[in-house]
């Protein structure tokens, strides 16, 4: 079999040698010529995954090493019996590090204890539910904002979106997007929401770009922090929210050793079973359990994320060197 390789992707080189085939391409380098002979697939969110590369060529199976599947046109590849994989809830302990770091700085500068801070969560899946249990065993008051879950589980853990804006210091954003159906995401952060905001001092974007409405949040109050790692147009981002985000990093909350490792192992799972193939997951890359408790000073000294944020608030341009680049961190 023959499998291309996003060359970003760490940990997997020579797992699937022995195996056939393995060329190692940039993002920019798929192209429908270049996949046209390809069984297999790996790539990230920078690769679009549809039609337009995959017709007429003889791929069977697209793994992405990421949590979502917004680049993999998965109506498509299922006309096709396209095999797609993906790696849900690999990062989610990187990103409540991410989120809960930059709260422990705010509310230092602010005089705050976690006791007398209420972090709202909206979007409670993977990384909501980590950050949740983390932020609880520290202190932290806590309300959760996930609509399908309140529908399947009861009301009685949830409020509403608006309960949010009304009752938490902290916002942090951790939902898929979706622009349709009961439940879209696309913009919710928007004028409306902002402008309802009673009590928030910190709003943070760790999902997906367009769940924040750029124009509304550069609006935003000065006394509200805000943080930004997901940007709507990345690479291009916008250079007001730029300069108005107090951490502004270039889509690497989830970039950790630990998630990285969990991605790769998942998606040479996937591969294995679809192919059959006889490799040992565990002994090319371990999978490593999750603290389930570390305390506010752990997530703190184990993440500073200010030097990023100084090239990419310097070098805007550098977006995507910045993100391949960046040195993955341990997780506390």
């Amino acid at each position: 079999m023959k499998t291309i390789i996003e060359s970003h992707i760490p940990y997997i080189k020579g797992a699937l040698e022995p195996f056939g085939e393995v060329v190692y391409l940039e993002p920019e380098q798929f192209t429908p010529e270049a996949v046209a002979d390809a069984d297999a697939l790996v790539v990230r969110t920078r690769t679009r995954c549809d039609a337009a590369l995959l017709d007429g060529s003889n791929v069977k199976f697209v793994g992405t090493a990421t949590i979502g599947t917004d680049h993999i046109d998965l109506n498509y590849c299922a006309s096709r019996g396209i095999k797609v994989a993906s790696a849900p809830g690999c990062n989610a302990p990187a990103v409540a590090q991410y989120v809960l770091a930059h709260v422990g700085r705010r509310i230092a500068a602010l005089g705050v204890a976690p006791s007398d801070c209420t972090i709202g969560i909206v979007g409670v899946g993977h990384i909501g539910r980590i950050i949740e249990r983390w932020a609880a065993a520290i202190g932290f008051k806590i309300l959760l904002c996930d609509p399908p879950r309140a529908i399947a589980e009861g009301a009685d853990r949830f409020v509403s979106l608006a309960e949010i804006a009304e009752r938490a210091d902290v916002i942090t954003f951790h939902t898929p997007l979706k622009r349709s159906g009961d439940y879209p995401t696309f913009h919710i952060c928007n004028t409306q929401f902002v402008a309802s905001l009673k009590r928030c001092h910190t709003l943070i974007n760790a999902a997906r770009g367009a769940v924040f409405d750029t124009a509304a949040v550069i609006e935003a109050p000065e006394s509200i922090e805000i943080v930004t790692d997901c940007w709507e147009g990345e690479p291009a981002i916008s250079p007001i929210l730029l300069a108005k985000s107090a951490l502004a990093t270039p889509h690497i909350a989830g970039y950790s050793l630990q998630g990285k490792m969990r991605a790769t192992a998942m998606v040479l799972q996937a591969l294995k079973q679809h192919f059959a193939l006889g490799i040992d997951v565990d002994k090319v890359v371990a999978t490593p359990p999750v603290d389930e408790h570390p305390s506010l000073e752990q997530i703190m000294a184990s993440c500073n994320l200010e030097n990023i944020s100084k090239m990419l608030k310097s070098h805007p341009a550098d977006f995507e060197s910045l993100r391949n680049n960046y040195k993955l961190r341990s997780e506390p």
